[in-house]
């Protein structure tokens, strides 16, 4: 990937002092000149970054450029070595309830009986006063889980064993978890892994509906998707390079990952005879 950092509609290379856009409006997320590495590995170089409220924003970028760190630092559990990250005006970690998170990894115990219901409500411990933090939910909270996995689909599987969803349906709960918090900001680590295309469609739709009430993130391989979800699409590869979205093709994949690849035009049914699409 080249160093050089491209200006996109005044977000990407923007300085602190033009914080908030034309119209006024302040950023929701800003990194401002971040540097961050482990130990003498640099990760993550001169990263300036603006999210705006209500923006539907895609991370993408190869295995160890710099997506996972760039997340930690934006929900405030790193700190940068050099310059400022700042979230709903001030520090990352002060804002932390006001990002619902889903992770790309969630280790459960298949035999644990918990419903579709007590998973969402998770997202509200530590948001209804002290009484939650021990998981004493009140009816209000549990409204608000209700409510929650209405809006990613799953009303119906609310009382449903969470071991027993479908891996997309596991997902949208771990959405709803996330909505539990009444974020202003939702990032989503991986939410297409493991879920099927008819999945994946549904998926497009909730996110689409949520980015209607708050900003949201989301961090794929899944450059189809990303392609198609998001008008914003940041390119992490130590350095922070932002790109339209548009069609996908080998160049522009190449621009994105800094070397040669190849898109496969994947189809449901091969014969000799080449594709052909159901």
């Amino acid at each position: 990937m080249s160093d050089r950092i491209e200006p996109f509609a005044g977000v990407v290379g923007a300085s602190s002092s033009d914080a908030a856009d034309a119209g006024g409006v302040q950023p929701l997320v800003e990194f401002d000149r971040v540097w961050f590495g482990y130990d003498d590995r640099p990760v993550l170089e001169d990263v300036c970054l603006r999210i705006m409220p209500r923006q539907l924003v895609c991370v993408i970028g190869p295995n160890g450029g710099g997506k996972t760190t760039l997340v930690r630092l934006l929900l405030g559990l790193l700190q940068p070595q050099r310059g400022q990250v700042r979230v709903l005006g001030g520090p990352a970690q002060a804002a932390s309830r006001a990002i619902g998170y889903m992770p790309q990894h969630v280790r459960f115990d298949p035999l644990f009986p918990i419903s579709a219901l007590e998973v969402a409500l998770m997202g509200r411990l530590g948001h209804g006063g002290w009484r939650n933090r021990f998981g004493w939910y009140s009816r209000e909270d549990r409204r608000k889980a209700r409510d929650a996995l209405a809006a990613v689909g799953m009303s119906g599987q609310a009382e449903e064993p969470f071991a027993s969803l479908s891996g997309g349906q596991r997902q949208r709960v771990l959405i709803a978890r996330a909505l539990c918090c009444e974020p202003q900001l939702l990032v989503l680590d991986e939410p297409t892994a493991n879920v099927d295309s008819m999945m994946e469609s549904q998926l497009f739709a909730t996110l689409r509906a949520l980015n209607d009430r708050m900003a949201v993130v989301v961090v794929s391989h899944d450059l189809g998707f990303v392609s198609n979800l998001a008008e914003r699409v940041i390119c992490v590869n130590r350095r922070v390079v932002e790109h339209r979205s548009g069609p996908l093709n080998d160049e522009a994949v190449q621009a994105m990952y800094g070397s040669p690849m190849r898109v496969v035009d994947h189809c449901r049914a091969v014969s000799h005879e080449g594709c052909r699409h159901e």
